[in-house]
């Protein structure tokens, strides 16, 4: 009956009387602050999965030494005209220690999808931001495990400490009872290196060197600006 009615209105009446259905159905479903919302978490998705930081859970990105430099480097690139030298001396830098993190994301994956969980592989290794300590159900016996893999294989590609985000994974492993099972993958696919192998490594990355690098382009800037100053006082 109310869609006949209506039907009725919109032929022989005036409009009015729909006027009221049809600011309903333009009016948006969601608000602005729940866009924004849903965006701010698209960007942290993003950002996790660009950048694969060691400590998901630190905002500020600065409790680790790797997760401070990369971070360092990516503000002063903002900071840096795009398409200058310095802009792409920084964005070599970000891109070398990006795909560090990819290869040893590669290699976990790799094992993961070995011992069966080829659809489920993605999900384990996906740790987002707001990933707590808290929650998870065997923190210590997880740590234990980061340890072994970081001492007695390769799988990760340098001496610093293992990317705590791994964390987060091999708590998941053992909630399934395949924990041991991964350490004895990562065993035999990745055996630890000899230091002469470690010292001629192409994939590690000098973390003394990048800072080094960065404070060079931050004063390279700063020498700009007081040229620049200096050519407008003349």
């Amino acid at each position: 009956m109310g869609a006949a009615f209506k039907r009725f209105c919109v032929k022989f009446c005036c409009c009015c009387c729909c006027d009221d259905d049809d600011e309903d159905e333009k009016r948006p479903l969601l608000g602005n602050e729940t866009l924004e919302y849903f965006d701010r978490e698209a960007k942290k998705r993003r950002d996790q999965e660009t950048n694969l930081w060691s400590e998901p859970g630190d905002p500020s990105h600065s409790e680790r030494d790797d997760d401070r430099i990369l971070y360092n480097l990516i503000q002063s690139r903002a900071q840096t005209r795009m398409g200058s030298q310095g802009y792409r001396r920084l964005s070599v830098d970000i891109e070398a220690m990006r795909e560090v993190r990819r290869e040893v994301r590669d290699k976990w994956k790799m094992i993961l999808e070995n011992l069966g969980f080829m659809t489920e592989a993605e999900s384990l290794l996906n740790v987002s931001a707001s990933a707590s300590y808290d929650r998870m159900r065997n923190a210590a016996a997880a740590r234990t495990l980061l340890q072994t893999l970081h001492s007695e294989t390769s799988i990760f590609n340098s001496k610093e400490p293992p990317p705590e985000r791994y964390l987060f994974t091999l708590d998941r492993l053992i909630y399934l009872d395949a924990a041991d099972d991964f350490v004895a993958k990562a065993r035999r696919f990745y055996p630890p290196r000899d230091d002469d192998d470690e010292e001629e490594d192409p994939m590690a990355i000098n973390l003394p060197l990048l800072l080094s690098r960065l404070n060079q382009n931050i004063s390279a800037g700063d020498d700009d600006d007081d040229e620049g100053e200096s050519s407008e006082q003349d």
